[in-house]
């Protein structure tokens, strides 16, 4: 036995055939979120976030997990980086020169 209805538009929805219009209003009514709830795009309740003062304290618990480099660590590191840096201006140079020969040369002439 169905459940009698609470309100007198649940009453008459019932009692009436329901036409399309009616009930994709219905179904627009009840997708509708309510205002005051925010929610994620995930759907999920948003929760208050602490602040400016909660992100500090945080970062700063992070940033005491981190494993520093050691002096050693950082000076061949540092070494890399140099020799990386002198290898890819090198090759932008030639390649560079070759290119504005090309240029002047083949193109401008």
């Amino acid at each position: 036995m169905a459940r009698p209805a609470r309100t007198r538009r649940q009453q008459r929805e019932a009692a009436a055939p329901a036409s399309g219009a009616a009930e994709r209003a219905r179904e627009r009514r009840r997708r509708v979120k309510p205002v005051g709830e925010t929610k994620a795009q995930t759907g999920q309740k948003r929760e208050r976030r602490g602040g400016g003062r909660q992100f500090v304290h945080e970062s700063y618990g992070e940033l005491r997990k981190v494993e520093w480099p050691n002096q050693r660590q950082l000076f061949s590191a540092t070494v890399v980086v140099i020799i990386a840096v002198t290898v890819v201006g090198l090759f932008l140079w030639v390649a560079d020169e070759a290119i504005s020969r090309l240029v002047r040369d083949v193109l401008l002439r």
